[in-house]
């Protein structure tokens, strides 16, 4: 694959990359660059993380080594549970992304526990933290905490480990949402003061809940690898997706970020009668189908409903095997 495009690849999709001028320096090395991205712990794999997976596998493909970090420590200081059970719940973590793509021998998964309690990455942690405002450090979590209202310290020590995991793991790209900008932007400024090099940070947007509001675990709209296809169906069946709409509609971003990524072209099954399938090779092209009217939105959600099924049952399958 050449340059240009591999930094296609790279890009498609993401919210933003900080700098696109560094990520192309690192695509003319000649050497495999080192991906990563962390997860704490949880006992919902759904879309969000699902997106940053597909990112991981396009890496990959433009030959970068992919590095997963399961967070387990960082799941235990934002009160996730017990360390024991936060690396129970790592392990199955482990095997979903393996079910969605990510081969384990070419992808590193590593357990923040197996570096993070060691003297010297612990003494760093610290210097980071001499450097660091209070202020910046909640900054840095408002977006990734559930209770911020009330801090612990442990979780004002997250994002100094987070941005320490960057430096420890020898990361060239840290890949994560949107909502880790403030944490990625202390390591770009921090590590180089420490003596480390400052991580080129690609980001990934935020997804719509299925009813168009921000995605929730309280309020249950979202899909999660664990949903049955009955489950997915009724669903995908209650998502907001209003005729002719194409902008904050949360079924097109599933075609968008999680089937066009992984399927060059989709059919949408139809009757004779309502104009026979549809044979859809980009993402624009369905949306300027179902802008101009001529894909219903009850075929648009069927059709979402079977590809998911494809993505998602190699993950339950894997993920009942294991348990």
């Amino acid at each position: 694959m050449d340059k240009e495009e591999a930094l296609r690849l790279i890009l498609r999709n993401a919210e933003e990359v900080v700098r696109e001028e560094e990520l192309t320096a690192l695509l003319e090395e000649g050497r495999a660059p080192r991906a990563y991205t962390g997860y704490e712990p949880s006992g919902k794999i759904h879309m969000g993380h699902m997106l940053t997976v597909s990112k991981l596998l396009d890496l990959q493909r433009a030959g970068f080594k992919i590095v997963v970090l399961l967070a387990d420590l960082h799941g235990y200081l934002n009160e996730k549970g017990s360390l024991e059970d936060v690396q129970r719940t790592a392990e199955m973590n482990r095997e979903a992304f393996i079910a969605l793509g990510l081969d384990p021998d070419e992808t590193e998964f590593v357990n923040g526990s197996s570096f993070q309690l060691e003297e010297d990455y612990m003494l760093n942690v610290l210097r980071l933290a001499r450097d660091t405002t209070l202020n910046r450090a909640r900054r840095s979590m408002d977006e990734v905490s559930r209770s911020l209202e009330n801090p612990k310290v442990s979780q004002m020590i997250y994002p100094l480990m987070q941005a320490m995991d960057i430096a420890w793991l020898d990361v060239d790209l840290a890949v994560g949402g949107i909502d880790q900008r403030k944490i990625h932007m202390l390591a770009r400024e921090g590590l180089p003061r420490l003596g480390f090099k400052a991580p080129v940070c690609l980001h990934t947007p935020i997804l719509l809940g299925l009813d168009g509001e921000k995605m929730s675990s309280s309020l249950g709209n979202y899909i999660s690898v664990d949903d049955d296809e009955d489950a997915i169906k009724k669903k995908i069946r209650g998502a907001f997706c209003p005729a002719k709409v194409v902008d904050g509609n949360p079924v097109l971003e599933i075609f968008r970020y999680h089937i066009f990524p992984r399927f060059e072209t989709i059919t949408i099954e139809r009757p004779e009668k309502y104009g026979g399938n549809l044979e859809i090779e980009s993402f624009n092209a369905l949306v300027e189908v179902f802008r101009r009217g001529e894909l219903h939105p009850m075929d648009l959600k069927n059709a979402a409903s079977s590809y998911l099924e494809m993505i998602i049952g190699p993950v339950r399958s894997r993920l009942s095997e294991v348990k």
